[in-house]
C-alpha cells in the first residue's frame, strides 16, 4: 500500500487551507492598517480598545491623577472628546460634561487635523500653558478612545513633555463616584 499519496494530498489541502485563511483575513489586516495615517495618529473607530500606555505621556489611573492634581495643582486638564463642527459652529447633539477645571478641546484628538484645527489644539496649548512647554498637561476623553492618545502624540510632537495620558477618562472619572460639570467646547478662533 502506497502511504505517500494521502499524507502529500494532506500536506496540499493543509497548504491550501492556510492559504485561503490568509487570503481571507488580508482585507481584515488591511482594514486595521488603514487605521493609522502616515504620521502613526489613530483615523478610525475611536472607540475601541485602546493601548495601555502612550511612549510620550505617563498613563494615570483616577487615583494617580487626583495624587498629580493635589502635588502639582497647575496641571492642565484637557478634554479631546469630540463634538459635530457644523458651519463654523459646535452642534450639541447631547449634553456633554468633564472633569472640573477642564478644558474642552473638541475634536482635536482627531487622527488627521486640518490646519485651522491644528492651530486650534496648539494655540489653546500655548494658551494654558503659558507657553511653557514642560508644563503638566493630562489628555483625556472616555474609555477605549483614542482621541486623546492622538492629542498625546500631537502635544509632543509640538514640543510638549510633561504629558499624561488619563486613558479611561470620563468614564472611570464618573465611575469612582467623582463630579462631573457640564460643558462647552472652547471656542475656535
Amino acid at each position: 500500500m502506497n502511504y505517500r499519496m494521502p499524507l502529500l494530498f494532506c500536506l496540499s489541502l493543509s497548504r491550501c487551507l492556510t492559504l485561503l485563511t490568509l487570503c481571507l483575513a488580508s482585507p481584515l489586516l488591511l482594514a486595521a492598517e488603514t487605521l493609522l495615517t502616515a504620521d502613526g495618529y489613530r483615523s478610525g473607530n475611536y472607540r475601541s480598545p485602546t493601548p495601555a500606555s502612550s511612549e510620550y505621556a505617563q498613563t494615570l489611573d483616577t487615583a494617580a491623577l487626583q495624587q498629580l492634581l493635589q502635588s502639582q495643582p497647575q496641571t492642565r486638564l484637557i478634554d479631546v472628546y469630540r463634538q459635530q463642527w457644523l458651519h463654523g459652529r459646535f452642534i450639541a447633539s447631547e449634553p456633554h460634561s468633564n472633569l472640573p477645571g477642564s478644558l474642552w478641546l473638541a475634536n482635536s484628538g482627531d487622527g488627521e487635523l486640518t490646519a485651522q484645527w491644528l492651530n486650534y489644539f496648539s494655540h489653546n496649548l500655548q494658551k494654558i500653558s503659558n507657553g511653557d512647554k514642560g508644563w503638566p498637561l493630562v489628555f483625556y476623553c472616555r474609555s477605549d478612545c483614542w482621541l486623546s492618545w492622538n492629542a498625546v502624540k500631537r502635544a509632543h510632537h509640538l514640543g510638549y513633555h510633561n504629558l499624561y495620558w488619563y486613558r479611561d477618562g470620563i468614564d472611570a472619572w464618573q465611575q469612582a463616584g467623582l463630579p462631573l460639570v457640564p460643558a462647552q467646547p472652547q471656542t475656535l478662533p
